[in-house]
């Protein structure tokens, strides 16, 4: 028999039964199911949400997905450092390198061109840690081509080092007479009297007097084009072809002390004063050429004048005096 349940009605001051439906003992049976769903499901939110009910495997990839991003996160403060270097090194590369080697600058987006377009990262996305990838990545090839395009500069730098040495050594930048061998540097470059006709002309090179048999030096690198003395009016004298376009010649040599063809270096002797050719007395006539045209000799001592010597010899180079010659 079902168990009958009461309750005391005040009215009749009595106890009276309660009668149950079968509508409140099903509503009772689906609020007990539904509260039981809803307790199920958000202890099931709960518990995935949580290791509980990971397996050892996903516990271990979970650890390792945490161990790479904390990889990235170092990556990207080691990115930081060195994309200050790299600024570093493109500022002195285009600020001082190139301009001492007189090299254009290399604009900022060649150094990083070669990014846009397509997107190149499309098989990164989709992801957990997708942006964290894609910029790492991203910074990693920008970093890349900067390395790149700078291994060339210095390449380029290299390159142009080794000519700027070359051209130094060419350049005729020394006196060819040691000048505790000099009496006197007579003529300089310009408009002179002529020893022989006594007339104004223009002397095309630079006139130092000095003993006989005094040694003269090459002025700078090269290989001797003439020692010979077929040239009217220079006597003996030697032409050294430098490359860059300078030639030097220095006439009216008692002998030579060198041959045709053969390579000299700045300060070489390659010769001694004299006085063949045209020329009134021991001396040594010294031109330089740039690009076939005659220029002042003066202009390119810088190896062995102090600044007090060379602004005696330019106060006597300027003189218009009588050329030896």
């Amino acid at each position: 028999m079902p168990k009958l349940k009461y309750y005391y009605d005040q009215e009749s001051l009595s106890y009276q039964p309660v009668n149950s439906s079968l509508v409140s003992g099903l509503s009772g049976v689906v609020l007990f199911l539904l509260s039981s769903v809803l307790f199920g499901i958000f202890t099931l939110f709960i518990l995935l949400n949580t290791d509980a009910l990971n397996t050892p495997k996903e516990l271990l990839q979970a650890r390792e997905i945490e161990n790479f991003k904390l990889q990235y996160e170092l990556l990207n403060k080691k990115l930081d450092k060195i994309e200050e270097v790299m600024v570093n090194v493109a500022d002195r590369d285009n600020n001082l390198y190139r301009v001492y080697f007189e090299a254009s600058p290399i604009p900022e987006e060649q150094r990083k061109m070669g990014f846009g377009g397509i997107n190149r990262y499309k098989e990164l996305e989709g992801y957990e840690n997708s942006k964290l990838i894609v910029n790492t990545t991203k910074r990693l090839e920008v970093l890349t081509k900067q390395v790149v395009v700078q291994s060339r500069s210095l390449e380029e730098l290299e390159s142009l080092a080794k000519s700027k040495e070359d051209l130094l050594g060419a350049m005729p930048s020394i006196q060819p007479i040691h000048k505790n061998d000099l009496k006197r540097m007579a003529s300089g470059f310009g408009y002179r009297t002529d020893p022989f006709t006594k007339k104004r002309r223009f002397h095309q090179g630079m006139d130092f007097t000095a003993p006989r048999g005094t040694p003269v030096y090459a002025s700078g690198d090269g290989v001797v084009g003439r020692a010979d003395n077929r040239a009217a009016g220079y006597g003996k004298h030697v032409r050294i072809d430098h490359g860059f376009g300078y030639v030097s010649l220095y006439a009216h040599l008692n002998k030579y002390n060198v041959k045709k063809r053969q390579k000299v270096k700045r300060g070489d002797i390659i010769g001694y004063v004299g006085s063949t050719g045209r020329s009134v007395g021991p001396h040594l006539h010294y031109e330089i050429f740039k690009d076939g045209k005659r220029v002042n000799p003066l202009n390119y001592y810088s190896a062995n004048l102090t600044a007090e010597e060379f602004d005696v010899m330019l106060n006597l180079a300027n003189q218009e005096n009588q050329s030896m010659d």
